[in-house]
């Protein structure tokens, strides 16, 4: 589902990614650790096209989505790609089901039927007494959870999570871990998370371990099915 080939990127004189070589089966869950510093979180950012690198591709099913025009960029990666922080990044002003919807309506769907899925994502969250609440209402756990279903509102492939659990108690860090595989089981996403959470990390079909700008090994559970 996803190749990226030789990913590098400098900043200035700093190579922070070093000619990384990954591939991503369609429904496998991927862990990445390592230490501060290794280029986690950049080829993260890279994969999901937040950032782009001085070389190397990324190719979705085969399509190379570092060489789109910016603006069939933005649409690929709206429609294809769903993005978990470890803050979570509500908008404080808007209520938690605006906060879910705004995905969709930024790629141009009717503003009722966006409401009506964001209203069933929350739901299925359990949190639909919280619909009208902005994030200052919320615990850091029902905000990671509402972050959880934005990411999921245009239905993408690819969910791509960066310390998602960072900043959560050990309850509610378990609590959005289950959810994650509950999502792949029921929906059949593909979830790249980036964390130094070792349990959460060791919970994955597959853990690849990073330093110094490289891939330095793969811990294997699960091998993906053809």
């Amino acid at each position: 589902m996803i190749e990226a080939r030789n990913i590098v990127k400098r900043y200035g004189e700093l190579e922070v990614l070093r000619g990384v070589e990954l591939d991503i089966a369609p429904g496998e869950i991927v862990s990445i650790v390592g230490p501060s510093g290794a280029g986690k979180t950049t080829l993260l950012h890279i994969i999901g096209t937040l950032d782009l690198p001085d070389e190397g591709s990324v190719r979705y099913d085969g399509t190379d989505v570092l060489k789109l025009k910016d603006k069939e960029m933005a649409r690929f990666r709206n429609r294809n790609i769903g993005f978990v922080f470890q803050f979570h990044q509500l908008l404080p002003e808007f209520t938690m089901l605006e906060n879910v919807a705004i995905p969709a309506l930024i790629g141009g769907d009717n503003r009722h039927e966006a409401m009506e899925r964001a209203r069933a994502l929350l739901e299925r969250m359990h949190l639909a007494d919280r619909l009208d609440h902005k994030p200052s209402q919320l615990s850091g756990g029902e905000c990671q959870r509402v972050a959880v279903a934005r990411a999921l509102i245009n239905s993408p492939k690819v969910i791509l999570a960066d310390e998602p659990s960072g900043s959560l108690d050990s309850q509610n860090r378990q609590e959005l871990h289950q959810l994650f595989f509950d999502l792949r089981a029921e929906l059949g996403q593909t979830f790249i998370i980036v964390t130094h959470d070792e349990g959460l990390a060791a919970q994955a079909d597959r853990t690849l371990h990073m330093r110094d700008g490289v891939i330095v090994d793969q811990t294997i559970r699960n091998a993906p099915t053809a």
